[in-house]
């Protein structure tokens, strides 16, 4: 199911120098930020949460996912190069699990690995919240990665539907609109730092059991439907 071929044209698409710059950009804002409010107003747990919960998770981590997600195998096919790829002897789940793997990495190692650092350097891992919002955003990192992945099967502008999402729905509607949380991956993966996190200071509208089925069932569905269009695209281009 792990083609290593695939995986390194996929990183090596990824990690281009104009693509590597935007990857790094949010992560180094979001370590400045936290820098800079860790000096003006100290260690606070409350204010830890505000930082890591409405600029990482909720901003930084599907953008970056939206990034890795539809650049993952989006251009391939607006330049046509996919015709190229599939026309090897790679079974076509292998492709898009492939991809999807790469992708989840991407996210992982650009999300993550900040958030981690910020939360050290605003409070220092205090009630736990550092690791909450890092297995957060872990966790997210996979839900993300497969929804942008199959929006890039979908769509050649996955790029701008999947900022729409990522920024309206995630950022604007998930933090105004008490219905719409429940169906955000922004607040599945909260109640799993939730439940990491001590205290009551982190806080989610999805209960864990829930969250935990609909991360992985819409991660599930995403990565299968991406194995449908990318067969449907196939065949297509066979006749």
């Amino acid at each position: 199911m792990y083609n290593p071929t695939v995986a390194r044209l996929t990183y090596r698409a990824l990690l281009g120098r104009r693509r590597a710059l935007i990857l790094f950009a949010l992560p180094v804002l979001l370590i400045v930020i936290s820098a800079a409010v860790r000096g003006f107003s100290g260690a606070d747990d409350q204010v830890a949460v505000d930082v890591l919960g409405g600029f990482a998770l909720a901003t930084m981590v599907p953008i970056i996912g939206v990034i890795a997600g539809t650049g993952a195998i989006g251009p391939e096919i607006d330049d046509g190069s996919v015709v190229y790829l599939l026309s090897k002897p790679v079974k076509r789940p292998t492709i898009i699990f492939t991809k999807l793997i790469v992708a989840i990495a991407v996210t992982m190692a650009f999300s993550a690995i900040p958030t981690f650092i910020s939360g050290m350097i605003l409070n220092g891992n205090g009630q736990q919240i550092a690791i909450a919002y890092t297995i957060a955003a872990l966790v997210a990192s996979i839900t993300y990665a497969a929804i942008f992945l199959l929006l890039g099967t979908l769509t050649r502008h996955a790029v701008v539907f999947g900022l729409v999402y990522a920024l309206v729905w995630e950022a604007l509607f998930g933090s105004l609109v008490s219905g719409a949380r429940t169906l955000s991956v922004q607040q599945w993966s909260l109640a799993v730092a939730q439940k990491v996190g001590e205290g009551d200071l982190i806080t989610s509208d999805v209960g864990l059991p829930a969250a935990t089925v609909l991360l992985v069932v819409v991660t599930a569905l995403a990565t299968w439907y991406a194995g449908q269009k990318l067969r449907s695209l196939t065949l297509a281009g066979e006749e």
